[in-house]
């Protein structure tokens, strides 16, 4: 059964923040994130202005080092509490869309298993080297030269549940490194592997000092265990334009249009382009600067001023926005980068909404899942979905009509 509304909007460009956590979440203990608090922790170690977040509303939901609450926002405001068993972006991201999973993806802290690694050996007839958690440009530093003369696999993860497979593509040709990659992929569906994604990372050069990863990255990602609401929007015949990794995130399903980038500011980019385009449905974007680049590397200075950046170019994408737009900005985890460790943190995440009409901005009600928005979407296209999330849109109209 539909929800029975006209359409409110054409047009809703989901920004989807990476790691840009509010504070700890009631149940960070669970995770081992009490104190965490991304945006505070981040704007106490390196200030920076961020006036176009606080027009919207930003300083209004915690209280946060430089940034006011003004009197009249230009933006909804609320917080979202992650219903989710996990602090991956996979499940941050499933949750947005209307999912709630309790069976958390597996990371490995400690390199994945020996039973693992000797399946990869046998059926590659390859070694395996490094198996630790590592930046991606750190360890084809540390390994690349042996990898040349040996044709050894590197093979390393991160706090996110994914296991990254690198090899020169002079040594082992992209055909095989996919193959191998695939190999891996079904191996790490069986439950006491299961991991999100699967990454295939090539790289060139000829020494440490000139190894660079090259553009032939490829992703072997799970499905969405059940219908998102990008599956819904697909299916009613609505635009679901994915910009940035979210079409990996979801494994293509319930996407139309898949757009890449390179960066925080190709993907501000590439969504003014899309805006320019007639469709009917929703833009997502994921930045994921914020949590690769910062996040993981515990850069609070870098993360501060890649924050203001983006906050420098928000009024391009206001200005893009049309009568019959929405524009919501949320984020899918914490990352603190003055925590311990280099994991995600279990966090509360910032929602603020605007569009071009004249509305009575406001405070929103917090919200108690991810799927909030997600309901948001559905309620707004007459589409069904099933979610525990519920339509922030209904709050919106109930107050300004």
């Amino acid at each position: 059964m539909k929800v029975g509304v006209i359409i409110i909007f054409k047009r809703i460009h989901l920004v989807v923040l990476d790691s840009v956590g509010i504070g700890e979440q009631p149940d960070a203990d669970q995770f081992g994130d009490i104190g965490a608090h991304t945006l505070k922790h981040t704007l106490e170690a390196h200030p920076v202005e961020l006036p176009n977040l606080t027009t919207l509303g930003l300083g209004c939901i915690e209280e946060l080092p430089g940034i006011e609450c003004p009197d009249q926002t230009h933006g909804f405001y609320s917080k979202m509490m992650e219903q989710s068993n996990g602090k991956d972006t996979m499940t941050g991201h499933w949750e947005i869309a209307g999912l709630n999973i309790q069976e958390a993806f597996k990371t490995y802290p400690d390199g994945f298993p020996k039973s693992l690694i000797d399946k990869i050996e046998a059926h590659t007839g390859r070694k395996v080297v490094g198996n630790i958690p590592a930046s991606g440009t750190e360890i084809i530093k540390d390994y690349g030269e042996h990898q040349m003369e040996t044709g050894d696999l590197i093979i390393y993860t991160s706090n996110d549940p994914v296991i990254q497979i690198a090899a020169h593509e002079e040594i082992i040709p992209l055909e095989e490194l996919y193959e191998i990659c695939e190999f891996v992929r079904k191996e790490t569906l069986n439950p006491e592997y299961i991991v999100g994604r699967v990454i295939a990372r090539p790289f060139i050069g000829s020494n440490k000092d000139n190894f660079e990863r090259t553009a032939n990255r490829k992703d072997y990602a799970l499905s969405p265990p059940e219908p998102t609401v990008l599956d819904a929007l697909k299916n009613d015949g609505k635009d679901v334009i994915a910009i940035g990794k979210i079409s990996d995130i979801f494994n293509e399903q319930g996407i139309t249009k898949s757009v890449k980038t390179k960066s925080n500011d190709d993907g501000v980019n590439q969504l003014l382009t899309v805006m320019k385009e007639d469709f009917h449905g929703i833009s997502f974007l994921n930045l994921v600067d914020f949590d690769a680049m910062y996040g993981h590397r515990r850069n609070p200075e870098g993360y501060s001023e890649a924050l203001a950046a983006f906050d420098e170019r928000l009024p391009e994408i206001i200005d893009s926005l049309r009568e019959d737009d929405l524009l919501i900005i949320t984020a899918d985890h914490g990352n603190d980068p003055t925590y311990k460790g280099t994991d995600h943190t279990r966090e509360f995440v910032p929602l603020l909404m605007t569009s071009k009409r004249k509305l009575n901005y406001r405070e929103l009600e917090n919200s108690n899942t991810f799927s909030d928005v997600a309901a948001t979407i559905a309620y707004n296209f007459n589409i069904e979905l099933n979610t525990t999330g519920v339509s922030k849109l209904k709050e919106i109209l109930n107050e300004t009509k």
